[in-house]
């Protein structure tokens, strides 16, 4: 344009000249000051913040990561043989691995701090579980990882003790430990009770909230699908259900043998009794706290818990005035405890009575604190792992 051929023919020639040179100044100031916050949050960032890789190694991880923590996974198929996920929460970049072919020493350890989500049920598991502890230590000794924690899926009789030579205040390397049921040894410095969450084995899912779910009247009191064990409070409960002809009223599907792998259509016919019943029993099995209690959480269906503790090394009643169930008490879990099924008939009796608005604001309450369950587990899981594993100041 016609400037540009001033300025070209007459070098010296330029009104705004005095401006632009004191605009590019300020903005070559403004580009520096940049770069130095730039720098400044990086070195920042590198001083203050964690890199945590979980290893999914048993399902309760799926618990942790797509639940608690709402997190995603690529490729989404459930049966994949490799899948991942990763976020930032707090000051911490947590990547997510799991599925069969994540396998030790065959995929690439990106971060310096790892949890270990582990099944320790039964002796095939624990001996499974101990090899990965024995490449993590291998891992510590060789400096290619600082520290490491456990989230355990623990002995339903909390028969954990294979676990605490890994330890480290018993001369191990295992920082945490996050254990699900009552373990006696929890005492919130170095060892946690973690939630058994839901079935995720069995691919129970992220349930969102509905309108549906809240408002509409469900057609039943109470639900039970589940295995009926010999001479046990299981038993007791369908009889009393069946005398007062309360089973008419709720969604009774009782087997005699208990089944790891639901077919689709039990799956789909637990989930829609769930959905369909403002009450879901919760009978003890082997232990007291059970998947029952956290599914039927996420669809609004208030659970009623036999409050008794079950045979076992669990923390015993007489230490732990709470017990069993000490960390959903603790956290103020809305739920009905009872000690006897006897008790039933009469909450039944009081739950004919209930108006549609009384149970909508029910089911709001238990979401709302179900919700808040998962976020509250969340920010302790992470505030937990950051106390321990960033440098403190007075280091």
């Amino acid at each position: 344009g016609f400037t540009d051929h001033v300025a070209l023919g007459n070098e010296e020639w330029n009104p705004w000249d005095a401006d632009e040179k004191n605009e590019l100044a300020a903005s070559q100031q403004r580009y520096e000051a940049n770069l130095k916050m730039i720098k400044y949050a990086r070195s920042h960032l590198e001083q203050t913040s964690l890199r945590v890789q979980i290893w999914g190694k048993a399902a309760i991880g799926l618990y942790l990561w797509q639940h608690i923590f709402g997190g995603h996974l690529e490729p989404a198929d459930v049966i994949a043989q490799w899948r991942e996920g990763s976020q930032n929460a707090g000051k911490t970049y947590f990547s997510f691995l799991t599925g069969p072919s994540v396998v030790p020493g065959y995929f690439s350890v990106e971060a310096e701090h790892v949890v270990l989500v582990l099944n320790g049920r039964e002796p095939a598991k624990i001996a499974y579980a101990t090899q990965w502890l024995h490449y993590a230590q291998t891992l510590m000794e060789t400096r290619k990882i600082q520290h490491v924690a456990v989230v355990l899926l623990g002995n339903e009789q909390c028969n954990n003790a294979w676990i605490q030579p890994y330890l480290k205040r018993n001369g191990g390397f295992v920082n945490l430990l996050f254990v699900t049921y009552d373990y006696a040894f929890v005492n919130e410095e170095d060892i946690f009770q973690w939630p058994l969450g839901v079935a995720t084995y069995r691919n129970f899912p992220v349930v969102e909230p509905s309108w549906s779910m809240l408002h509409e009247p469900r057609s039943y009191l109470c639900n039970f699908l589940g295995t009926v064990y010999k001479n046990s409070s299981r038993e007791t409960l369908i009889k009393i259900l069946k005398q007062d002809g309360l089973d008419k009223l709720c969604w009774i599907a009782a087997r005699e043998q208990w089944q790891p792998q639901e077919t689709n259509e039990s799956f789909k016919n637990y989930q829609d009794a769930l959905l369909q019943s403002d009450l879901t029993l919760c009978p003890v099995g082997i232990n007291t706290e059970c998947y029952r209690i956290y599914e039927a959480c996420s669809y609004g269906s208030l659970p009623i818990i036999e409050d008794v503790m079950t045979p076992g090394d669990c923390g015993n009643s007489s230490a732990y005035h709470s017990a069993p169930l000490q960390l959903l008490k603790t956290m103020g879990a809305p739920f009905i405890f009872i000690k006897n099924w006897k008790e039933l008939p009469a909450i039944l009796e009081k739950e004919k009575k209930m108006s549609l608005q009384e149970k909508i604001q029910r089911r709001k309450k238990l979401l709302e604190w179900y919700r808040n369950f998962k976020a509250w587990m969340r920010q302790k899981f992470i505030n937990i792992l950051e106390n321990s594993f960033l440098p403190s100041d007075k280091e």
